[in-house]
């Protein structure tokens, strides 16, 4: 009787503690995902965007059409492309927003130089993690530039991990209270250069909600989110007024010795 009641609280507790990782690419079809047919499609198994005969003239994405707040995630990604013609560069977005052909939210970055980093795309537009010189040392001898690379990346609550082909190189904790913790993920492919993106091997465990965590929604979307901000400074702002020094200007003729002895004028019992 106790293993049967045993076994009955496992099968109801398991599917909310124990989430089976599930597949968001069947291989075959881009069913669920939002997406450019001139851009992205699927060829050989593998979800495909970019070229291989044209520069990439601007930024753009496949996206899920669900929202994820918690999760892990992984899949495997491969930037190609002749790097004579420009940045070959994708990234993966994730917790992020749609604005037409632009994603706003955090991008776990791949490519040359980008390996290891989160740039916070069409928000705060700039780098907010780098790797430590150790991690990027450790993440230089793990890392095929060209070729297939494994990531696996975790976000709970605010706090956004990342491994590539094993290597830990990300934790992030978000501090800013006015910032999405959920949103798509979308596999990016970067403006500049003859790149192709390829991408295998998706698959997503869903993580129990935080409590009370910051959404797109609550936050008001991307305007709300844009009006949270600091303000950027304006480029057309009044110049800052410059320091005055009028006072070392001299005007007169120069005196001579002589003439400037004469002007001296000392106490008693001193001389020059």
């Amino acid at each position: 009787m106790r293993a049967l009641l045993l076994l009955a609280l496992s099968s109801l507790l398991s599917p909310l503690c124990f989430a089976e990782p599930v597949s968001l690419f069947d291989g075959k079809t881009l069913t669920g995902w939002d997406f450019d047919p001139a851009m992205w499609s699927v060829k050989d198994g593998l979800i495909t965007g970019g070229s291989i005969t044209e520069k990439i003239k601007k930024n753009d994405f496949i996206s899920t059409r669900k929202s994820y707040s918690n999760f892990e995630l992984k899949l495997k990604i491969k930037v190609s492309g002749d790097p004579k013609t420009g940045m070959l560069n994708s990234g993966i977005q994730i917790r992020s927003l749609r604005d037409g052909a632009a994603m706003s939210g955090y991008q776990i970055d791949c490519g040359a130089g980008w390996f290891g980093k989160i740039y916070d795309e069409h928000r705060r537009n700039k780098v907010i993690w780098s790797p430590s010189p150790e991690q990027q040392a450790a993440l230089d001898k793990a890392i095929d530039v060209f070729g297939w690379n494994e990531y696996t990346i975790r976000a709970e609550g605010p706090r956004i991990q990342t491994w590539i082909n094993g290597v830990h190189c990300i934790d992030y904790t978000e501090t800013d209270p006015n910032i999405a913790l959920d949103g798509h993920i979308a596999p990016q492919v970067h403006s500049g250069g003859i790149c192709l993106v390829q991408v295998k091997d998706v698959t997503i465990e869903e993580l129990p909600p935080t409590p009370h965590a910051p959404t797109w929604k609550s936050i008001g979307g991307l305007e709300g989110m844009k009006a949270k901000l600091p303000p950027k400074p304006q480029a057309n702002a009044a110049p800052k007024p410059k320091r005055d020094i009028s006072y070392n200007n001299i005007e007169g003729t120069a005196l001579s010795a002589q003439e400037q002895l004469k002007k001296f004028h000392l106490p008693e019992g001193y001389e020059i």
